[in-house]
């Protein structure tokens, strides 16, 4: 059987295809993979099948939206039900009001929900309502949090000891942004209650918004600390700001998402991933006393907020089933699912000889090719050739049929077991040994 990345398998055909109507060959970056990304066919529970017949195990679920793994026969069913009735109206569905309540019943903080089509939209639409409700421009966030593709929300995703100064520095993403997005944007460092109160307080009077993430994903899923919480909440409350928590993919951590794990207050939060039950979905929920700048019934609102494909029937019924299906047992077998994989990598680590460790907290890990505590955006900082090795690892992981992302980042599903957790060890194990040199090079 043909394999990827041999140049005569199905992928490098459709890759090939693919470049002659795609820039660099694909529509969306994440899936890039040297020397051509692997292209599916379908997926069965943990596994993925590619096009030349593969079978691999998902350990990325399409970065954390399929917590149910692939194909899981009540969303299917589910949906096969909803499209025969239709996918998609000009008017509401009942199927909307179900899903929100049962975000409602779970987080006390939400009282009125907005649905958007992406986490991407959510953080938008979060941040342009915080602005609408205080008549202010300006937003902190964390340096190095990923908060989808929205310019404001860019700033300082991936800057660099050359670009990222002593204090960070509001460093623009893409080529071309404008100055005043970086001059709209403060940039605090991750998990530093004092320069976290500081900052937010120096710069108060013309901030619309604090942005945080519990578990930023480019820092390893290192969990948010409570003194960080304390600090973050408290300036921001003192100065009229509003707390915007992105709960984009840390809603996986508990029925109440992170904001109930960890004890934090948002005014608006945002969620995605999960809540769409691997269809295409956002939110913003929070208090009716925030949330109301997006209610027209008194004229036109602060924040007049819509999309054709907002709260379509089909993403909303995937999500309620992919909701209702995580009862607090599923979320405590699934988080103690993650503790022992982290545990493993560790211990293999260790059994090879090569620096490495796994961070991250429930049902999510990332792998590093060092022993340093991963503690903010800057000791979690690869250089390229610690970027390259990782690279080289991630690479050895897919032939050997478990797939993570070239960052080193995993996401568990609740199919999965302990089986498989063991299988993913002694895969790295042996990743580790067939290029072991290298790495520690």
């Amino acid at each position: 059987m043909t394999e990827w990345p041999d140049p005569e398998s199905q992928s490098r055909k459709l890759y090939e295809r693919g470049s002659k109507v795609f820039a660099g060959g694909i529509t969306r970056i994440q899936p890039w993979q040297e020397p051509f990304p692997v292209y599916a066919a379908r997926g069965e529970g943990p596994y993925v099948i590619d096009v030349d017949g593969t079978r691999r195990v998902d350990l990325l679920n399409n970065f954390a939206s399929l917590i149910h793994g692939h194909a899981h026969p009540a969303i299917v069913e589910a949906v096969r039900d909803r499209i025969g009735l239709g996918t998609a109206f000009t008017m509401p569905t009942e199927s909307e009001i179900q899903l929100a309540e049962l975000l409602c019943e779970r987080v006390s903080g939400f009282e009125w929900v907005r649905f958007s089509n992406s986490g991407s939209e959510a953080v938008m639409s979060a941040v342009k309502a915080a602005r609408a409700l205080t008549g202010r421009s300006k937003i902190v966030k964390m340096e190095g949090a990923y908060h989808g593709s929205y310019d404001y929300v860019e700033v300082s995703l991936d800057s660099s000891p050359t670009n990222w100064g002593n204090e960070p520095a509001s460093v623009p993403y893409a080529k071309g942004t404008p100055k005043g997005v970086t001059d709209d944007v403060i940039v605090i460092p991750f998990n530093d209650p004092e320069a976290a109160d500081r900052i937010i307080r120096e710069h108060g009077p013309s901030l619309a918004a604090v942005l945080i993430d519990a578990t930023p994903t480019y820092m390893g899923m290192t969990p948010i600390t409570q003194p960080f919480i304390k600090a973050v909440q408290t300036a921001t409350r003192a100065v009229g700001a509003l707390l915007i928590l992105d709960e984009v993919i840390s809603f996986r951590l508990h029925e109440g998402g992170a904001q109930t794990l960890f004890g934090i207050e948002p005014d608006l939060t945002t969620l995605a991933k999960i809540i769409g039950g691997g269809f295409p979905v956002g939110a913003v929920a929070g208090r009716r006393e925030v949330m109301k700048v997006f209610d027209h019934r008194q004229g036109r609102p602060a924040l007049p907020w819509s999309g054709t494909f907002s709260a379509n029937p089909v993403s909303m019924t995937a999500g309620r089933v992919s909701m209702e299906l995580l009862t607090p047992a599923v979320f405590a077998r699934l988080n103690a699912l993650g503790d022992l994989a982290r545990r493993r990598i560790d211990e293999t680590f260790a059994a090879v000889g090569v620096e490495g460790h796994a961070s991250g907290v429930g049902s999510m890990f990332n792998l590093h090719l060092t022993r340093q505590p991963i503690e903010d955006y800057r000791s979690a900082w690869r250089t390229p050739a610690q970027a390259k090795a990782m690279f080289a690892l991630q690479t050895r992981l897919v032939k050997e049929g478990y797939v993570i992302s070239t960052k080193g980042m995993g996401f568990l599903s609740t199919v999965m077991d302990e089986a498989i957790v063991e299988g993913f060890a002694q895969a790295l194990g042996r990743a580790l040994r067939a290029g072991a040199l290298d790495l520690v090079a």
